[in-house]
């Protein structure tokens, strides 16, 4: 079960470059709904590929994981 006092972030996932970025806090899912397109416009612009949204409620200790495996 979800606590419902936690903010709500948009988290979107790149595969190139391998990122995960969380942007927020939203208070609600309409909110962060209506905010998403334009950071994928903005990662677009700077070359991400293959970006997956998820809206969700969490708290986030990190803005932006990079993943250095590759």
């Amino acid at each position: 079960m979800q606590d419902m006092s936690t903010d709500w972030w948009t988290k979107i996932i790149t595969m190139e470059p391998n990122c995960t970025y969380y942007f927020g806090p939203f208070s609600s899912y309409d909110e962060a709904q209506v905010a998403y397109p334009g950071y994928i416009e903005d990662l677009n612009h700077e070359g991400a590929k293959g970006l997956i949204v998820v809206i969700q409620r969490c708290e986030p200790d990190v803005l932006t994981i990079y993943d250095e495996a590759d």
